[in-house]
């Protein structure tokens, strides 16, 4: 009888296990295999965290990267083709007001501000300059919001521009070789600027919490449902990857690390220049993360991208980001800030 019951206990248990973890990347992503950096979580990518804390289970961990970013991963979202993702804060306002099931673990890119370039010789020397031009904005990704914001302080938004909704690579490309006029992108601008294709009139990181964005990592319902012990493993070590991220005695070997990426050294000392890493790379839920999320929201619905509020407060899911916390002795690790971006405490 026992031997019976054995039997039929272990592959249940086996089944119990996911054979494959799958996470979406909102980013293109560079080499073979595909690369990433600029957060703790391109960190556990490249060091490959997670595949070392699953391979004595024998669980594979996927990295896809999307890129269509956020949207396309909102598309695989609803096709249950991921478990988890890392994202955007507007692409997920996005999915959740259209009926996806998540929740959000973690912060992982925090406080990312955007920024506007034109070419060398373009007389655009400021925001207000580019009423009436051709400007290239990611619709759907979490820099539209930070760039309508923007927009809103200097007396424009878009229909003042002639935009047109170009990814990251296709802006970079037009920007070069001028056949736009501008366009609100990120870390890559720094490359272009460096090598005489581009200069930057504006970056946003420094005017004011609500022209910055912010990135997370989130789990689809079910499988948080059907394996809580998986989510805590993984939420251990995106906390392990964003303390590592944090110390400045790493930030020469963090910026080479992520230079494997694509994305130059050079560019990476300039995005973080005069920021400690600790503000950028922080996991926290705090009340600033969540008055954010709420900021987005409203932005969202008053643009008229979604059609009806998105309630934020019960999206998040701190339990597991806690426990990692308890556990590796890091609860006052990072700093919290409150609603409207200062320290707590």
């Amino acid at each position: 009888m026992l031997a019976t019951a054995l039997a039929l206990t272990m592959p249940l248990a086996h089944a119990d296990k996911p054979a494959v973890i799958r996470i979406g990347v909102a980013q293109q992503g560079a080499g073979d295999p595909p690369t990433f950096g600029g957060s703790p979580a391109a960190t556990v990518q490249q060091l490959q965290l997670l595949e070392k804390e699953f391979a004595a289970d024998g669980i594979k961990v996927e990295w896809l990267f999307f890129k269509g970013a956020g949207p396309a991963v909102n598309e695989a979202i609803a096709d249950k083709s991921l478990d988890f993702a890392f994202q955007g804060d507007l692409p997920s306002v996005l999915g959740r007001a259209n009926g996806l099931k998540t929740r959000i673990l973690l912060e992982s890119g925090v406080r990312v501000g955007v920024k506007f370039a034109v070419p060398p010789d373009s007389p655009v020397q400021s925001v207000k300059d580019l009423k009436g031009r051709r400007v290239s904005i990611f619709r759907g990704t979490n820099l539209q919001l930070v760039a309508d914001n923007v927009l809103a302080a200097n007396q424009l938004d878009e229909r003042d521009l002639r935009v047109i909704n170009l990814d990251s690579a296709s802006a970079l490309a037009a920007l070069s070789s001028k056949g736009i006029d501008a366009s609100v992108n990120d870390y890559h601008l720094y490359k272009l600027r460096d090598q005489g294709l581009a200069k930057i009139v504006y970056e946003s990181q420094t005017a004011g919490p609500q022209f910055t964005r912010q990135s997370h990592l989130l789990v689809l319902d079910d499988f948080d449902r059907a394996h809580p012990d998986i989510v805590q493993r993984v939420v251990n070590v995106f906390v392990k990857g964003a303390q590592w991220s944090s110390d400045e005695a790493n930030r020469d070997a963090l910026f080479k690390l992520w230079a494997k990426s694509g994305v130059s050294y050079a560019s990476w000392q300039a995005e973080f220049a005069n920021q400690p890493l600790k503000s950028r790379n922080s996991p926290l839920i705090d009340p600033f993360i969540v008055a954010r999320y709420k900021a987005v929201s409203a932005d969202a619905l008053k643009l008229k991208l979604i059609r009806q509020p998105v309630e934020v407060d019960g999206w998040f899911e701190p339990r597991y980001l806690d426990n990692a916390l308890h556990s590796q002795s890091l609860e006052h690790y990072w700093t919290r800030y409150d609603p409207q971006g200062k320290p707590l405490g």
